[in-house]
């Protein structure tokens, strides 16, 4: 389970329909509990893909030191990441999974048209053949969104 507050979760929407047609992506810093994960903070990222921005996104290592170094400064840490799909279900393509780590909460948000829709959230089992569905918890907490 994965605790995200309203504020956060709109921010989340709101990159996702700034950034369409293309996809947006972040980090999600929070606390990694025992019966679940806090997103505290977001760390919104450039979409570094060039060839194809509107079906993939890409984090560069300079981006992963970056949203590290952030969560850090916040005495947070990294906990995952979240991007959108225009056009398409939030649920993680094959794409996604071959290009994700496991232990990271990966948050999708699907974008039709501009407007942003459901949010889902997935883990990478360890042994990265499938992701199983992480249930998102609204809560109001005292969090903040923090630019690069």
């Amino acid at each position: 389970m994965i605790l995200l507050a309203e504020n956060l979760a709109e921010q989340i929407r709101a990159h996702g329909a700034r950034d369409y047609p293309h996809e947006c992506c972040g980090a999600l810093l929070g606390i990694d509990g025992a019966a679940r994960r806090e997103v505290r903070g977001l760390l919104p990222l450039s979409n570094g893909r060039e060839d194809s921005p509107r079906n993939r996104f890409s984090i560069s290592a300079e981006d992963v030191r970056v949203a590290e170094r952030v969560a850090e400064e916040r005495g947070l840490g990294l906990i995952g990441w979240y991007h959108s799909h225009p056009d398409h279900p939030a649920r993680p393509s094959e794409f996604d999974r071959e290009h994700a780590w496991p232990w990271y909460s990966y948050i999708i948000v699907r974008v039709a048209g501009g407007t942003a829709e459901e949010m889902t959230s997935w883990r990478l089992t360890d042994d990265r053949t499938h992701y199983d569905p992480e249930e998102i918890e609204s809560g109001a907490t005292e969090s903040s969104s923090s630019a690069a």
